[in-house]
């Protein structure tokens, strides 16, 4: 089932013609209900544990090997905090030292290589979405057959597109039709050349795009799977 149809997504067919359409996110079955027929279930956190009581105050205060004092007695435990009822929180920020910082702290992007190693510390800069620009968003003509795809890609996350008038019908119902009868997806870019990846709103996590289109009738269905990781074979 998909949300309401709000955002706009402006995107090219294979022959280059643009038109801006509406997506919305499918939404998954609910899971099943915890509990039991009849009753029902409630939430709550309860606070484990204070500073006093971490590994850090602990060793201090005690030394370094402190676990006959937790044998001998519970110094971990605070009576009057712990097992209270915790309610609504802010978020902070804390030092390397665990010092509150009373001001945002600066942002630094760091990129990793395929094995975790830091290949590049730069300043964060915001990245602004490109789905309803002036440029469309194109077709790569990078086809991909739909078992291929779900082997090398992990889809994190997939949308659905609609028209919202009889002109729209029939682009979109064009599309889903020569996708559904290759039996292919086709990867879309966004950026001037269409190699950039999909940024849906400010800072959002940039996607690689593939369009998947179903035709039953003259119903259709147009599904745009995004993916942000790739599976590869590593030799050992």
């Amino acid at each position: 089932m998909a949300a309401p149809f709000q955002r706009k997504l402006h995107i090219t067919n294979s022959k280059g013609r643009d038109a801006t359409v509406v997506f919305g996110s499918l939404r998954a079955a609910p899971p099943p209900r915890l509990g039991v027929p009849g009753k029902e279930v409630r939430f709550w956190r309860y606070l484990a544990a204070t500073l006093d009581g971490l590994h850090d105050a602990l060793q201090s205060r005690l030394g370094p090997d402190y676990g006959p004092h937790l044998v001998e007695g519970d110094p971990e435990v605070d009576m009057e905090q712990i097992g209270r009822r915790v309610g609504a929180t802010t978020q902070v920020f804390l030092s390397a030292k665990g010092e509150v910082l009373h001001a945002p702290p600066t942002v630094v992007e760091v990129i990793v290589g395929p094995d975790g190693s830091e290949k590049e510390r730069r300043p964060w800069e915001d990245r602004m979405p490109n789905v309803n620009d002036d440029l469309p968003v194109r077709w790569t003509g990078r086809r991909v057959s739909k078992a291929s795809a779900v082997a090398r890609f992990v889809f994190s996350r997939t949308l659905q597109l609609s028209h919202s008038d009889g002109l729209t019908y029939d682009y979109l119902y064009g599309i889903a039709k020569e996708l559904a009868d290759s039996g292919e997806m086709v990867l879309l870019g966004a950026g001037e050349k269409g190699k950039d990846p999909l940024v849906f709103q400010t800072n959002a996590t940039p996607y690689r795009a593939f369009l998947e289109g179903r035709v039953d009738g003259a119903r259709y269905m147009l599904l745009l799977h995004l993916s942000n990781m790739e599976l590869k074979k590593v030799d050992r």
